[in-house]
Order: C-alpha cells, then sequence, then structure tokens
C-alpha cells in the first residue's frame, strides 16, 4: 500500500552525498523532524527530473521556507555519486537534500517503488511530493504518468503548505 496522509515515514538506511563520499543517514531521522517536503524521482539526469522536477525546488526555496519548511529533500533511486553530480550539475547546492535510495528500499518500504525493467531501469520510485511534518505524512502526491511533473511539482506543495 502507498504511503498516503496520517502514515509514519518509513525508516531505512539511505546515502547522501558529501564532500568526504557518500554517508548513510535513517529516513526517520532526516526525515522526522519539523516540517519536511520530500519528493521522489524515478531517475538522475532524466528528462522530467532535471528539467522540471529538481530545478522547481531549487528556484522556489525561499517559497518553501517562508511558508515553514525546515528541509527539502529528493530522494531517487541512484546511488549517492549519481545523486551528487546531478546536484551539482543543476546548482542545487544546499537547497535540497540528496538521498540516495539505490536499493529502492525506501521507495518499497513506502509502497511507491515501480517496475522500470521494460525501461531497462530496473526497480524505480515512483515520482511523487510529501509534505512530512514530524515524521507523518500531512500529505502526498503521486504522478499517474511517472514521466510527468504535474501533481507533484513545487506549485503544488506551495498550495498544499
Amino acid at each position: 500500500m502507498a504511503l498516503a496522509a496520517g502514515d509514519q515515514i518509513p525508516d531505512v538506511t539511505l546515502m547522501t552525498p558529501t564532500d568526504e563520499g557518500p554517508k548513510p543517514v535513517q529516513s526517520a531521522s532526516v526525515l522526522g523532524s519539523g516540517t519536511v517536503v520530500l519528493f521522489g524521482v524515478p531517475g538522475a539526469f532524466t528528462p522530467a527530473c532535471s528539467d522540471t522536477h529538481l530545478p522547481g525546488y531549487v528556484l522556489r526555496q525561499e517559497e518553501l521556507k517562508a511558508k515553514g519548511v525546515d528541509t527539502v529533500a529528493c530522494t531517487s533511486t541512484n546511488d549517492a555519486f549519481v545523486l551528487g553530480a546531478w546536484a551539482e550539475s543543476r546548482g542545487a547546492g544546499d537547497a535540497v537534500l540528496m538521498l540516495a535510495d539505490g536499493n529502492a528500499e525506501f521507495a518499497t518500504a513506502a509502497g511507491l517503488d515501480m517496475d522500470g525493467s521494460k525501461f531497462g531501469l530496473g526497480t524505480r520510485s515512483q515520482r511523487y511530493a510529501a509534505i512530512i511534518r514530524d515524521g507523518v505524512v500531512a500529505w502526498v502526491a503521486v504522478e499517474p504518468v511517472p514521466s510527468t511533473v504535474e501533481v507533484s511539482g513545487v506549485e503544488q506543495v506551495l498550495a498544499q503548505l
């Protein structure tokens, strides 16, 4: 069953890119305090992810903070090295906490995994956005078509805050 409003955020180990290399973090720790906007993408460097999804959250970070968001995080079914390179290429800096879910453990625990094998991608995360308050999901929207950014973009999140 997919993550829904009222659910506790799953607690799994994710990896975050740092200057010293990938660092393990617990999802419940990095997503469980304050108001967090989490968006999930099937893969870094893919067209919708790179052209629309991530840039929207980077460009509108001040608006998110003004609405009380403490952390903006992105999870993707890539490794931490890929996420680090993607963040750098898109100028994400400290605006978005990158969380690598290379084995899709978070996506699966959240019920937000998908089979991308017909595209040679294996198990991937669905494209979604969620607002989490102190570890509890307040709102979540999952894209019906993974290659689009319609219900999970920053505009929709801002409207829900």
